[in-house]
This record gives C-alpha cells, sequence and structure tokens, in this order.
C-alpha cells in the first residue's frame, strides 16, 4: 500500500522534508522501521503519530491511501 508521510516542526528538519511518500507499505511497523532507517536520528525526539489527522495512541492498522504525520511536542503562547 501507498502511505504519505508528514513531518513537523523539527522532525522536517531531522528528515529534511515535510512530505515523503512510501510504496508497498506492509503495515505501521513496516512504515516505522523504513522512516527509522532513512532517518536514523529520528529515534532520539519525542513525537505522536497522526493518522488520517487522528491522534492515535497505539500501533494503528494502515489502508493504502492514508496519512500518517509524525508531531513533535508543541508550544504555544
Amino acid at each position: 500500500m501507498d502511505i504519505e508521510v508528514l513531518f513537523f516542526g523539527v522532525l522536517a528538519d531531522v528528515t529534511g522534508t515535510g512530505r515523503k511518500h512510501y510504496n508497498y507499505v506492509t503495515s505501521f511497523g513496516d512504515l516505522k522501521h523504513r522512516i527509522e532507517d532513512e532517518f536514523p536520528e529520528i529515534v532520539h525526539y519525542s513525537f505522536r503519530i497522526a493518522v488520517n489527522n487522528e491522534i492515535v495512541n497505539e500501533e494503528p492498522v494502515l489502508r493504502g491511501g492514508d496519512e500518517v504525520a509524525y508531531l513533535p511536542p508543541f508550544a504555544g503562547g
């Protein structure tokens, strides 16, 4: 399945992009490993995961065309 991944804040800086497309993803675990292999420094950062604009607390089941966002902690004021 094809998955679009969005990176925000410091994670966009770490990856050098705000958006990355992954083909032939078999599961969220597969996607996670591929991202960590490509951007190993990402494991040193805290972040939440959202799938199709909804934050998930457990490992999600992905479907083709899903959008996964890596969200660092946000501060506002």
